[in-house]
């Protein structure tokens, strides 16, 4: 599920503004325009008119808006890919980027294998095929 969050920061950042200069378009201090970026609040019906217009979109897209399925890789036919960022919900979920789904066939249901190295910071979800009979889930 996308989140007005992550769309508000992805506008703000393509039309090049600031939290505070978005603040003092729409009437509001730039502290309200972090909390709603870090989801800590919503901003009202009135403030998200008021920003999909000045974002010249409709509130529907202000809070389902799905970000461009570009590709963000350096080299592509070495099967490499960025994705690009995600966020770790409250209760540790993550949304895999559309793109990312698409490219690796992963649907809703599935399971995937997280797999990490701590030394190295990294933590990433493989779809295995036969996952569940292998490791009894």
């Amino acid at each position: 599920m996308i989140s007005i969050s992550m769309n508000l920061k992805y506008l703000r950042k393509k039309y090049n503004m600031s939290q505070e200069e978005l603040a003092e378009k729409i009437g509001v201090s730039r502290q309200s325009v972090a909390k709603w970026e870090n989801s800590e609040t919503l901003p009202d019906i009135i403030k998200c008119n008021e920003m999909a217009n000045l974002f010249e979109t409709t509130i529907d897209n202000l809070i389902n808006f799905s970000f461009p399925e570009e590709k963000f890789t350096e080299n592509e036919s070495d099967g490499k890919f960025v994705f690009g960022i995600v966020k770790v919900g409250e209760r540790g979920q993550v949304v895999i980027p559309k793109y990312a789904r698409l490219i690796f066939g992963i649907n809703p249901g599935d399971k995937l294998i997280a797999l990490g190295d701590k030394n190295k910071g990294g933590i990433a979800f493989a779809k295995v095929p036969g996952l569940e009979k292998d490791f009894k889930i």
